[in-house]
């Protein structure tokens, strides 16, 4: 697949993937860091990031499956608002806490009960952050069944979606990368190793 390929070596080369020894956030270690937080900052790559995953959201649900693209801020947000300009859908985000003023409300956004959406992150985890802002969208009666991500770091995201009725879709995983790293040249044999361990831990 070319575009792995492709945007695998362009992560690499940019520092946006790098490897080696981590801390996590949430004070786990890791062999690698992602951080698509940097991918806007190179248009051409991101425009192409953004085309590929309207043409995979197409074939694989249709984008006349679903009302409204949601997002959870910061990272995913910049994804799914450039992904609802290409495809000339409302976009709704979901807040981490209710702000505490004004309407303090969690959904930003016009909604209707009853509606379904489709949400997109940037990086899936372990799912925590997409899965609280499910159960904030199934309270407020809106229907969602399938979420997307740039990238899957498949620690238990696709379980902890699966509870919630959701089908978690990846356009790629740590696996992808590592492997189209691997296969040219750019990562050692002794990393990706490290890689798949991480993964089946």
């Amino acid at each position: 697949m070319e575009f792995v390929k492709e945007f695998a070596r362009f992560l690499h080369e940019n520092e946006i993937i790098k490897f080696g020894d981590f801390t996590l956030a949430s004070g786990k270690k890791s062999s690698y860091y992602v951080d698509l937080r940097l991918v806007p900052s190179y248009p051409q790559e991101f425009r192409k990031m953004i085309k590929y995953l309207e043409k995979d959201i197409e074939e694989s649900i249709g984008l006349d499956n679903f009302d409204s693209i949601v997002s959870v801020p910061t990272g995913g947000l910049v994804i799914a608002s450039a992904l609802a300009i290409e495809t000339v859908k409302p976009l709704i985000y979901v807040r981490s806490k209710p702000k505490d003023y004004g309407t303090l409300k969690m959904i930003e956004g016009k909604i209707q009960q009853g509606m379904t959406v489709l949400m997109i992150d940037d990086v899936a985890t372990t799912g925590g952050s997409v899965v609280n802002a499910i159960k904030s969208l199934k309270d407020a009666d809106i229907s969602i069944k399938d979420a997307y991500v740039m990238v899957n770091r498949m620690e238990g995201a696709n379980k902890a979606l699966e509870d919630l009725g959701v089908k978690l879709h990846s356009i790629l995983d740590i696996l992808k990368i590592s492997n189209a790293l691997h296969e040219q040249g750019i990562i050692d044999k002794e990393t990706l190793t490290k890689v798949k361990n991480q993964v089946e831990e």
